[in-house]
């Protein structure tokens, strides 16, 4: 039906589309998903201004750990307690707070480990650690040179 064996001595006649149209529908289907995906990231709204509009809090505590062992609270010098207790407040206010920790490479890994559990234990369940998204080389091994 969708091609016909060679006659003896004949041309062949028929394709075979099947195929073909098996593989455009897939094309299809990728093309409709990546679509709808970067039309919706790409859609630009110019909201409107008003005199008593407040901005909503942030959803991000920036936790950092300086190499003196400073501890920074979106950029604020804090306390261990004084830091519990403002994750505690900023989970009451927004149960899906998210908590983005950073450290100074050399500051051991045992306070970002604790800095880490205190987020966890006051009740922050989103959180990650910053880091630098250069090329990483083992410690001990010779850095790759870029020239």
């Amino acid at each position: 039906m969708a091609g016909t064996a060679p006659r003896k001595g004949g041309m062949i006649t028929g394709i075979n589309v099947t195929p073909l149209v098996d593989i455009m529908l897939v094309l299809l289907i990728i093309f409709m998903l990546t679509a709808h995906v970067i039309a919706r990231q790409a859609i630009e709204i110019e909201l409107p201004q008003a005199s008593q509009g407040t901005s909503p809090p942030p959803t991000t505590l920036n936790i950092s750990l300086k190499r003196d062992g400073t501890v920074l609270l979106n950029n604020e010098v804090i306390t261990a307690e004084a830091l519990a207790q403002a994750i505690r407040a900023a989970v009451a206010a927004e149960p899906k707070v998210q908590a983005m920790v950073a450290g100074d490479k050399d500051v051991a890994y045992g306070r970002i480990v604790w800095v880490l559990d205190l987020v966890q234990t006051n009740g922050v369940r989103s959180f990650a650690v910053q880091i630098d998204p250069a090329v990483v080389t083992p410690p001990g091994a010779a850095p790759a040179s870029g020239g």
